[in-house]
């Protein structure tokens, strides 16, 4: 199997997380991960859940025209299909967190994947992946604090398997976790993961319904870009689990038209009212407005390097002094 590698591999972030306790030697490796008792399943997202919208969505104006815009030009005689099958994905059942993990706690997690991700080189569809993995895990029962940052690990993992071709070795992922755990402890947890969730791990991510909408809304690149950095600080709120990946992409496209071109721009929502999605845009402009806080940077200043032009200072600057509408 082909494995990334570069010369210098970065730490765990994780603070406490990384060093664990030894576990005692009478405790099987699947005891590490704790032995809770048996719960149910929580689905992938198709059969649990709300709908985006009641019913199937009507078929947009120019769908074929958006999927050949993404690089699906022989999908075009799917087209409907496809729009129903992303758009309509269904939430995960709003559930709280286990008693052990806090919102904070999953948040620091999240960041640290979001380190690794990029490291790897991975792509954008494995982060979001991973992180509904990760909520989908931790809402259907008890995780050892401890065990937190190789569930999440594991998640990816997992994650890598269902968008990679190149898939990274467990003994990458064991060292860039600092060594607070090993691989025979990640596979482990990877049977784990797969046990609880009942191997379903199909999910239409926002960032492919995000592609869509701004497809079919004809946005520019500088747009796409700014809502694409609004998506991805979704992840660090543990509320946006609750949400569909077609509500969560169209808040983000929304907000990004008002925050370059000014209140009153961009495209009408397609599926959901201004209502529906104001919720939604709030926990984005806070994260975005929150900058490179400890723990919780590594979006910030991912999107802040010129590679990406500088998106985050941007998004902090214009939603302190918004730009005129058009009049």
């Amino acid at each position: 199997m082909l494995v990334r590698y570069r010369s210098q591999v970065p730490t765990s972030w994780l603070g406490p997380f990384s060093r664990p306790s030894t576990p005692s030697p009478l405790q099987s490796p699947t005891a590490h991960l704790d032995p809770e008792p048996r719960s149910t399943p929580v689905p992938d997202g198709v059969p649990a859940g709300r709908r985006a919208s009641p019913g199937c969505p009507e078929r947009p104006p120019g769908l074929e025209e958006a999927l050949s815009a993404l690089g699906l030009e022989g999908e075009r005689e799917y087209a409907g299909d496809i729009f129903a099958e992303v758009m309509v994905c269904r939430a995960l059942p709003r559930r709280a967190l286990p008693r052990t993990v806090t919102p904070e706690m999953r948040a620091l997690v999240v960041d640290w994947l979001v380190q690794v991700h990029e490291y790897l080189g991975l792509a954008g569809d494995t982060l979001y992946l991973a992180v509904h993995l990760l909520d989908s895990y931790l809402g259907a029962g008890r995780v050892r604090l401890h065990r937190l940052q190789l569930l999440g690990v594991a998640c990816l993992f997992v994650a890598c398997k269902m968008e990679e071709c190149v898939l990274p070795e467990p003994a990458s992922l064991c060292l860039l976790g600092d060594g607070s755990f090993s691989r025979a402890e990640l596979l482990c947890a990877e049977r784990r993961i797969l046990s609880r969730l009942d191997f379903r791990l199909h999910h239409p991510g926002p960032l492919l319904c995000l592609g869509l909408l701004a497809a079919l809304a004809r946005s520019g690149p500088q747009v796409l870009l700014l809502a694409t950095y609004f998506l991805e600080l979704s992840l660090l709120e543990a509320e946006a689990a609750g949400w569909e990946p077609g509500r969560r992409a169209a808040a983000a496209l929304s907000l990004a038209h008002r925050v370059l071109h000014g209140a009153g721009s961009g495209p009408e929502p397609a599926l959901y009212s201004r209502a529906e999605l104001g919720p939604v845009e709030p926990c984005m402009v806070r994260a975005a407005l929150r900058g490179p806080a400890p723990g919780l940077a590594a979006i910030f200043l991912k999107y802040a390097r010129p590679q990406r032009q500088g998106t985050s200072l941007v998004a902090a600057r214009l939603l302190r002094h918004p730009p005129a509408g058009p009049p």
